[in-house]
């Protein structure tokens, strides 16, 4: 009975996504009869008081400020998962560990909160040191007040840090002292060892990682709609301002629904949300077992 039970239970689980796949989608019909899906997603006009509903620009910030912040984050957290895993002695571990662990609890507006009061200065005072530059992907269109996709980007690579770093920092410590030492013991350095041998082990787990931060920084709302910006065009540069779908859905689910298909619009954009996320996780997961294939080929 029990493990009957648990295969419920499991079977419950993998069912939710489904559900609320298909509530956002029946949700959505409406609009998605009334309005050509291309259009919908290729369009680049959000006015809806006059029926047109664009995704274009809510999907390029959404990605835009998504690829800055794993930029950041990826390197910088793998290099320091290693460091805490194999360098790192056990006071400064667990000096260190619960600090991690706290950033993780903080709340997103507290983040944000923060990003207005230290990145987005910060940003600003850059734009306009490069501001008489004409350098592509770093010129804004126009004034940069500091409120841009990188001050999201970096705001949300610091979110998404304590993630990274701690399902990393585990799976190299998972690597068995034996294979350490059997690589050692050949005359490997330890930064070799960790470089050719413990990461082909533990590379599935650190694809795992990444790919939970990522899903992490493509829904996070508050702390990005605090900074990003908010403003509805496809950024030019790293310094211009965006409006990600998370902000869109958070700023406006709620208003207007006296205007017809806003409601449906507002629930199509939460299931593009839903479906990006779960396309770049199937991406992610796919190449992942081509290179566990190839691998064990070699």
């Amino acid at each position: 009975i029990t493990g009957k039970l648990m295969e419920a239970a499991a079977i419950l689980s993998g069912l939710l996504l489904v559900i609320i796949a298909l509530a956002l989608f029946l949700r959505s019909v409406p609009i998605l009869f009334d309005i050509p899906l291309r259009d919908l997603l290729l369009g680049t006009t959000w006015l809806p008081s006059e029926g047109k509903f664009g995704f274009m620009v809510p999907i390029a910030g959404t990605l835009t400020v998504t690829l800055i912040a794993m930029t950041i984050a990826i390197p910088l957290s793998i290099l320091s998962a290693i460091y805490l895993a194999e360098y790192a002695n056990e006071k400064v571990r667990s000096a260190i560990i619960p600090l991690i662990d706290l950033l993780a609890s903080i709340p997103p507006v507290v983040y944000g909160v923060w990003g207005v009061l230290v990145i987005v200065p910060i940003i600003s005072k850059i734009s306009s040191a490069v501001g008489n530059y004409d350098i592509p992907l770093l010129t804004s269109q126009g004034y940069s007040a500091g409120y841009s996709v990188l001050s999201g980007g970096i705001v949300l690579a610091i979110m998404v840090f304590p993630l990274i770093i701690s399902v990393t920092e585990q799976v190299f410590r998972s690597v068995s002292s034996d294979v350490k030492e059997a690589s050692l013991s050949v005359g490997a350095t330890r930064w070799q060892t960790i470089k050719h041998v413990e990461t082909r082990i533990v590379f599935s787990g650190i694809i795992a990682a990444v790919i939970l931060g990522f899903s992490r920084a493509l829904g996070e709302t508050m702390a990005v709609l605090m900074v990003v910006g908010n403003v509805l065009k496809v950024p030019g540069s790293i310094f211009d301002p965006a409006y990600p779908l998370t902000a869109l859905i958070a700023n406006n689910y709620g208003e207007m629904m006296s205007i017809p298909m806003y409601e449906s619009a507002m629930l199509l954009a939460a299931l593009i949300l839903m479906l990006v996320v779960l396309f770049f996780t199937v991406m992610a997961r796919l190449t992942l077992i081509r290179i566990e294939r190839r691998l064990a080929n070699e």
